[in-house]
C-alpha cells in the first residue's frame, strides 16, 4: 500500500500564478497540482489536497491561523503518512516553531515548504521543494517508522528543525538556516537523513492551542533611549518580553532600563534574553554587564532563535498562569528548540 499524504496549502509565492488578464499573482486551484507538477505522477504516493478557504500571505499569518492548521494535522492525523504544509518563507519560521510546540508527541513528519518564485515559473524552486518534501513526508525505516517525526522546513536541499529555523535571504533560494542545530536531512542525488535524537516524545498526539499574544520584542542597540520603552512594560497588558541583547547576553548599563526591568518582573511579568547573533548562545552572568539580569531573574534564552523565544512565551503564558511553572517551561527544552547543557 502506497503511504498517504496530505498537502495543506495555506498560501505564499509557491501557490501563485500569473493572470493573463491582469498581470497580477494569483491562487491556482490546487485540484489542478499534477497538472503543474507532472513529476508528482512518479511517486508512489497517494496524495489528497486541503486549502484555507482564503489563501493568505505569509505577512498575514496569525494565532489563528496556526490554530487552523494544527488542527487540520491534528483531526487528520489518523488518515496520513504525513504533510506537507504549503506556505509563504517570510513567516515560515514562526509558524513552524509554533507548531512544534502546538503538536506534541508528533510520530509522523509536518514538513513546512514553500518558494522564491510561483510555480508556474520556469526557474521556480517551487517544484523541487514540493516533490522532495512529499518524498520525505513518505518516507519509512526498515521497521516501519516514520523517517521524521517532527515539524521541519524543507527549502533547497535542506531539511531543518522548524523551530531551530530563520530566514536569512529575501531572494536567494538558499533562503533559510539552522545556526545552532545541524540539518535533519540533506537532499542531493539521495536523500541522506541525519543521525539526530527525536525530540521529546509523550504518549499519543495532544494539541495545544492556548497561546497568548501578549509578548513583546525589544532589541537593544547603542544608544537606545530607555523612556522611549517605558510603555512596553506594562503588565496589565504585556505579560512576557523577548530581549534580543548583545553577545551573549549583554546590555549597556542605564538605571532607567534596569529598574524597568527589575520592576517588570516584580510584578509578575516574564523576561526572556536572547543573544542578536546568528549563531552562539546566552550565558548571563558571564559578563558584568549581563550579571544584574541574573540577579533580577531575567531568564536566559541559551541558544533559542527569536522566532522560537517568541512562540514559545506564547505557547508557556498560553499554558499557564502560574509564574513559576511559565519560567520552568522557558527553561526546558519542549520540542528541540532549546539546547539544554
Amino acid at each position: 500500500m502506497n503511504p498517504k499524504v496530505l498537502i495543506i496549502y495555506t498560501g505564499g509565492t509557491i501557490g501563485m500564478v500569473n493572470d493573463p488578464i491582469t498581470g497580477t499573482l494569483t491562487a491556482f486551484n490546487f485540484d489542478h497540482l499534477y497538472q503543474q507538477i507532472p513529476e508528482l505522477n512518479r511517486l508512489n504516493v497517494e496524495l489528497n489536497t486541503i486549502s484555507f478557504e482564503h489563501p493568505v500571505d505569509s505577512s498575514e499569518m496569525n494565532l489563528t491561523y496556526w490554530k487552523l492548521i494544527a488542527t487540520m494535522v491534528f483531526d487528520n492525523y489518523a488518515k496520513y503518512d504525513g504533510f506537507v504544509i504549503l506556505h509563504g518563507s517570510d513567516t515560515m519560521a514562526y509558524t513552524a516553531t509554533a507548531l512544534s510546540f502546538m503538536l506534541q508527541g508528533l510520530e509522523k513528519p509536518v514538513i513546512l515548504t514553500g518558494s522564491q518564485l510561483p510555480i508556474n515559473e520556469i526557474r521556480t524552486d517551487g517544484r523541487e521543494n514540493v516533490l522532495t518534501s512529499i518524498e520525505i513526508a513518505a518516507a519509512k525505516k526498515g521497521n516501519g517508522e516514520a523517517r521524521v517525526q517532527e515539524v521541519v522546513i524543507y527549502f533547497e536541499n535542506n531539511l531543518y528543525r522548524g523551530n531551530r529555523t530563520t530566514k536569512i535571504s529575501a531572494n536567494a533560494f538558499e533562503a533559510f538556516a539552522s545556526p545552532n542545530f545541524p540539518p535533519v536531512a540533506n537532499a542531493g542525488i539521495h536523500i541522506t537523513y541525519q543521525d539526530i535524537q527525536n525530540t521529546k516524545k509523550i504518549n499519543g498526539l495532544q494539541l495545544y492551542t492556548d497561546l497568548d499574544n501578549r509578548v513583546a520584542l525589544l532589541k537593544i542597540f547603542p544608544g537606545f533611549n530607555a523612556n522611549v520603552y517605558k510603555s512596553l512594560f506594562d503588565f496589565e497588558n504585556i505579560k512576557g518580553i523577548v530581549l534580543e541583547t548583545f553577545g551573549a547576553g549583554n546590555a549597556p548599563t542605564d538605571k532607567l532600563f534596569d529598574d524597568l526591568i527589575a520592576d517588570y518582573i516584580k510584578q509578575g511579568g516574564v523576561v526572556l534574553n536572547i543573544t542578536q547573533c546568528l549563531s552562539g548562545s546566552v550565558e548571563q552572568g558571564l559578563y558584568e554587564t549581563s550579571s544584574f539580569f541574573q540577579k533580577i531573574g531575567v531568564i536566559g534564552g541559551g541558544d533559542m532563535t527569536t522566532e522560537a523565544a517568541i512562540c514559545k512565551l506564547m505557547f508557556a503564558l498560553g499554558s499557564s498562569t502560574d509564574k513559576c511553572e511559565i519560567e520552568n517551561i522557558l527553561k526546558q527544552s519542549i520540542a528541540g528548540e532549546l539546547s539544554v547543557v
